[in-house]
């Protein structure tokens, strides 16, 4: 690759280049919108947290490592100034979205969850993503999440138990799920959808069991009508993730873990823009005994605090 289709790439990733279009996806999956949201929750959380205080040791060992590798790339792909504008363009354009918790989420996250989890003898984790909305409504045992009456999909019935791993059960564990709908639009995040559409947290019984009913998500693409869709573009990237079911697993006295998982034999299950796949978060659905949809059995290990 030249220099000129290099310098031509960056300014297509930044919207820079002439005649250069990426296709919106319709409103309620908007980047800005989506940004917006992610955005104004992680500040929330934040706020909530007081936030972590910053060792300054650390700080100046992370900083100057993630620079020193990046002038490393500089050198070695001698980077132009007109590729050194683009990229500075691009990342102000970023912030400007709204797409900075897409980005990291999409990008970076499943790394920071692999060196945080690395030590769990339990069930795997990966990454929580940008759209997790506490305070879901909560039911016992058995449910079914909220939905529209006509909600589309395949019916699936998700079961379980949670135990510690030393195989004791864990009464009263919740079980917090939330996931994209047939169309792959999460509630909150896309106008149109009830507050609490397929967002939930069911409280184990007495032997740690759980039994979920929902509907089968849809893969969907991260948005790609702001600049992280410039990007994927300019780079020859899909933008698509797998179909999957978010869950948060906690129970007094345990850690908690945040996962999701995936649907054998979908799309992208294989590829998936965000790398959060393992091989152990992947479901295989058999015929529900009902007669209707799909159902599944998982259980959940959780370490100890």
């Amino acid at each position: 690759m030249t220099d000129t289709d290099i310098e031509t790439a960056v300014a297509t990733a930044t919207g820079t280049a002439t005649g250069t279009a990426v296709a919106p996806l319709p409103e309620q999956a908007g980047a800005a919108a989506s940004g917006a949201a992610a955005t104004e929750r992680f500040r929330s959380k934040q706020s909530a947290s007081g936030g972590a205080a910053a060792d300054t040791q650390r700080v100046d060992t992370l900083v100057s490592e993630v620079l020193a590798a990046v002038h490393e790339v500089v050198r070695r792909h001698r980077v132009s100034y007109a590729e050194y504008d683009a990229l500075k363009s691009w990342l102000i354009q970023v912030g400007l979205d709204g797409e900075w918790p897409l980005f990291l989420d999409v990008w970076v996250e499943h790394v920071v969850e692999e060196v945080a989890n690395e030590d769990r003898r339990g069930s795997k984790g990966t990454i929580e993503g940008p759209y997790y909305v506490p305070g879901s409504p909560s039911f016992d045992g058995a449910a079914a999440l909220p939905m529209r009456a006509d909600e589309p999909g395949t019916p699936l019935l998700f079961q379980g138990r949670v135990t510690s791993v030393d195989g004791t059960p864990l009464p009263g564990a919740r079980i917090e799920m939330w996931h994209a709908d047939a169309d792959g639009f999460y509630s909150r995040y896309a106008p149109g959808l009830p507050e609490w559409n397929l967002r939930g947290t069911v409280v184990a019984d007495e032997r740690g069991g759980f039994a979920i009913r929902t509907v089968e998500p849809a893969p969907y693409q991260i948005p790609t009508d702001g600049s992280c869709g410039r990007l994927i573009a300019a780079a020859g990237w899909h933008a698509w993730r797998p179909a999957h079911l978010h869950l948060k697993v906690s129970a007094p006295g345990h850690q908690l873990i945040t996962t999701q998982l995936y649907f054998r034999g979908t799309r992208h299950v294989d590829d998936d823009i965000a790398s959060a796949v393992k091989p152990e978060l992947i479901l295989a659905p058999a015929a529900a005994r009902s007669g209707e949809g799909h159902e599944v059995t998982y259980d959940f290990v959780l370490d100890p605090a």
